[in-house]
């Protein structure tokens, strides 16, 4: 077995430096907690980007796991297989769609929406051929693919990556008037995420979804929701456009669908949109796998039937109240939903990265974004106790208390 610095040493020389991230090595996770190669312990608060809300290696979804690998793992979608009307069942009946695209990960999601509303617009709206407008935010994350980037208002995002496709109008996130002033008969689509995660969990003002869901419905735009990140429990509701009791025509989900097990991704549309895609228009060889349905229903099971969506509201009203009553001169503000929260740092505190490589110390795992804010995101199967036992430790950091990089 090699040590820390022999496996750091490694991925520095041969791997793309595409990440920057914490310098430890994990080898183990079961629930909210981890261990590195040497046998240390920490609490994980960023679920992978929100993709392990069932916590680490949940057994149930294990077991779905190795039983489906067994049995099938992948047939393509040029025959049917005996799992895939069995998800289309169960996350239809869930989500209270009708119809659904499964998909492998979150960019292939948001792809896949972009090319099938905009062939919705020309075949059912009727906007000229090529003329199709896709409004989207500032600040946006909707994943890492040359289309995706293209629209993205981050420099490190888009920045030598182009020539890029046109199409896409870019509006202040939260401003419905903004919106509102960007719509024209070409518009097919607004593609939003409905807290911005990545750069920094940005909740919008209340309000601005239901106006956002009038324009839509009056302009006949369709409404794309990106919960890849929000969805499945995060924010303390199976969707987060709950909160708002509006419904979209599309929304995207990934990350949590397998419970961290296998690249899982759907569209799931309210609206005629999938109706348009006919055989061979778009596809994906492993999209729909039996392995990847098997485990995708186990995921789901497990969010409902074990009361981590409720755990999730609760727990994260905890934590929030927790990190409010912090007294730091570093923090700025705290913001959050659910277990979806962010401390945000003054720009004079020296950055977020220092504070989180501080509590990887202490045996907690957050990440920075955004230079200045630490993300918040453990699983959802996290208890009182070690809700109580972080804030101790982000108290400890952020007040001093324990020096950064200590």
């Amino acid at each position: 077995m090699m040590n820390p610095a022999d496996f750091l040493a490694v991925e520095d020389q041969l791997g793309a430096h595409n990440y920057k991230p914490i310098d430890v090595v994990l080898s183990r996770g079961r629930g909210v907690w981890l261990w590195d190669v040497e046998g240390k312990q920490y609490l994980d608060c960023l679920s992978a980007y929100s993709a392990v809300n069932q916590g680490h290696c949940h057994p149930k979804i294990l077991r779905a796991m190795t039983e489906q690998a067994g049995r099938l793992t992948l047939t393509s979608r040029a025959f049917r297989n005996d799992q895939l009307a069995l998800f289309y069942e169960e996350i239809a009946a869930l989500t209270g769609s009708h119809k659904v695209l499964p998909m492998n990960s979150g960019a292939e999601a948001v792809e896949s929406a972009i090319k099938a509303v905009r062939k919705w617009g020309y075949e059912v709206k009727g906007v000229p051929e090529n003329k199709a407008e896709i409004i989207v935010c500032h600040q946006n994350f909707h994943g890492r693919t040359l289309g995706v980037v293209g629209f993205s208002t981050d420099p490190e995002a888009r920045g030598g990556f182009g020539p890029f496709a046109p199409g896409f109008k870019v509006v202040p996130f939260g401003d419905a008037k903004a919106f509102e002033a960007a719509l024209t008969e070409n518009t097919v689509a607004f593609l939003v995420e409905p807290i911005q995660g990545e750069a920094g969990v940005i909740i919008p003002p209340a309000g601005y979804f239901p106006r956002v869901r009038e324009l839509c419905t009056a302009h006949n735009v369709t409404l794309i929701l990106d919960e890849i990140q929000t969805g499945l429990g995060r924010t303390g509701k199976l969707l987060a456009e709950q909160h708002e009791g509006i419904e979209a025509d599309v929304t995207l989900v990934g990350k949590a669908l397998s419970g961290g097990f296998y690249p899982v991704s759907a569209v799931l549309s309210n609206s005629d949109v999938l109706g348009v895609l006919k055989p061979g228009q778009h596809g994906s060889t492993f999209g729909g796998n039996p392995l990847a349905c098997a485990i995708a229903r186990a995921a789901l099971r497990v969010l409902v039937e074990e009361g981590m969506i409720e755990n999730a509201a609760k727990m994260g009203a905890r934590f929030k109240a927790g990190l409010e009553s912090i007294r730091s001169n570093a923090v700025r503000e705290v913001r959050g939903r659910g277990l979806m929260l962010a401390v945000e740092l003054h720009p004079e505190a020296g950055g977020a990265r220092r504070y989180c490589e501080a509590l990887k110390g202490r045996g907690v795992l957050a990440k920075d974004t955004h230079s200045h804010s630490i993300r918040i995101a453990p699983p959802l199967v996290i208890t009182e106790e070690e809700v109580d036992w972080v804030l101790e430790q982000f108290d400890a950091v952020l007040t001093g208390r324990d020096p950064c990089g200590s």
